[in-house]
């Protein structure tokens, strides 16, 4: 890898995204509004809300940050974009991991302004820090990010990257304890859970933002997460083709 023409790759990533307002949109004000959304959603139900609130603003981030990197290196494929890329003296990993500082400081930028709109305007209660919660949304971002970036090698078009969402994400927050503890799911299921990555992102937010300290259970979730988001973008690099068949 070189320094170099890694950074070279994320500024250029990056001035495509400021050139796509509907990618923007998507990534900045998406998660946002959908955090407004559901405090009126629970509007007769503040308490709910603030109990939820916390880890949605982790969860939307991971959500938009993997169907928009997922389809954005698809493209690079599509358009012969990365064959021509690969031609030059740019290692798959260089270009990784231009994408992956690209989009991590959309998703810093992105969990910023997604808990300031939910601890700032909404007012959300949490026992624990807000500056750790915003930590753990960046990381839960990136974490989307890589995943997305893993899920684009096995997709041929646009359409197919999509399928993944319903298909890779949906099942983790099914199974991430948002709608029932996982102890009290079936054990296959309470079993698949502990191999996902997305529950633990959930619960690393979730202890967080109920007060708790540094425990070996925060310790592993974030683990996870880093270890996670690194796999994927190795293993991406393994499996990046130069283009789509």
């Amino acid at each position: 890898m070189s320094p170099r023409i890694t950074f070279s790759t994320a500024a250029r990533v990056l001035r495509q995204l400021l050139a796509d307002r509907r990618t923007i949109v998507l990534l900045l004000v998406v998660p946002p509004l959908l955090i407004v959304l559901l405090r009126y959603v629970l509007d007769g139900d503040p308490d709910g809300f603030d109990r939820i609130a916390a880890p949605m603003v982790g969860l939307f981030p991971f959500i938009t940050m993997f169907l928009v990197t997922s389809i954005a290196m698809l493209r690079e494929r599509t358009t012969g974009t990365l064959e021509r890329l690969l031609t030059m003296p740019l290692a798959k990993l260089d270009l990784l991991a231009g994408y992956g500082i690209a989009f991590a400081l959309v998703a810093a930028v992105q969990a910023v302004i997604t808990s300031a709109v939910a601890f700032g305007l909404l007012d959300v209660e949490i026992a624990g820090s807000v500056p750790w919660v915003v930590l753990l949304a960046i990381g839960n971002a990136v974490l989307g990010m890589s995943l997305g970036l893993l899920a684009s090698a096995f997709a041929r078009t646009e359409f197919q990257a999509v399928q993944f969402l319903p298909a890779f994400v949906l099942p983790q927050l099914l199974l991430a304890g948002l709608f029932a503890p996982r102890e009290a799911m079936a054990p296959v299921l309470e079993a698949a859970s502990y191999a996902l990555p997305l529950p633990y992102a959930y619960d690393a937010i979730v202890r967080v933002a109920g007060g708790e300290g540094m425990s070996g259970d925060l310790a592993l979730d974030i683990a996870v997460i880093v270890v996670g988001s690194v796999l994927a973008l190795l293993l991406g690099a393994a499996t990046l083709r130069r283009r789509t068949p």
